[in-house]
């Protein structure tokens, strides 16, 4: 599973260089997040500006993502294509995850 992290205005921004996020590349996925992000400091932007299908372990793994940040790190979420922030309303993980249009939206709500 490929991941680009940078810092941004005190974000990291995770993109998912990758269409799907599934049963086959869940695994990947959570210890790719685990390598971006551990040892920084500040909330977390999941990009998925990129992908364009997610599954209920897909969903879960983002979820365990979430979880590994624990409280002090703020996972958001951005750039969701129709498909998947569909997959987000239905099972209501968009109650869970603050959702943004894009990164750029995500870092200065002012932007929209």
């Amino acid at each position: 599973m490929r991941l680009i992290s940078q810092v941004r205005q005190g974000w990291c921004v995770v993109l998912v260089e990758e269409s799907r996020i599934d049963a086959a590349g869940a695994i990947a996925f959570k210890e790719a997040m685990r390598r971006e992000t551990d040892g920084g400091q500040g909330p977390v932007i999941l990009d998925l500006s990129k992908v364009e299908f997610v599954d209920s372990s897909g969903l879960g793994a983002i979820v365990a993502a979430m979880k590994h940040l624990g409280d002090a790190r703020r996972l958001h979420l951005a750039g969701l294509l129709p498909n998947v922030d569909r997959v987000f309303r239905l099972t209501r993980m968009d109650t869970v995850f603050p959702i943004h249009a894009n990164v750029d939206a995500a870092i200065d709500p002012d932007v929209c």
